[in-house]
């Protein structure tokens, strides 16, 4: 377990995150939560919007293959 304090930040908490367990990118919208003592830190969800552009923009499926359709057998229940 890696331990950090809580310093004063202008009005605010801050927390000093270590170098294991930090973000590669530093521009990172990070969202924050609380319940109880304990925080929970983590990247910001995108919008929906944002996650449907994305899905857009990725290449298309080749064709799909039909396949025949199989028999399931019928079990009996005991």
């Amino acid at each position: 377990m890696t331990l950090t304090r809580v310093f004063k930040s202008g009005n605010s908490q801050a927390v000093r995150i270590p170098a294991e367990f930090a973000y590669a990118d530093v521009n990172v919208e990070l969202a924050i939560t609380r319940l109880g003592d304990v925080i929970t830190i983590f990247p910001a969800r995108q919008s929906l919007k944002d996650a449907v552009a994305a899905l857009r923009g990725l290449p298309k499926p080749p064709a799909v293959e039909r396949r025949e359709p199989i028999e399931v057998p019928v079990r009996k229940r005991d």
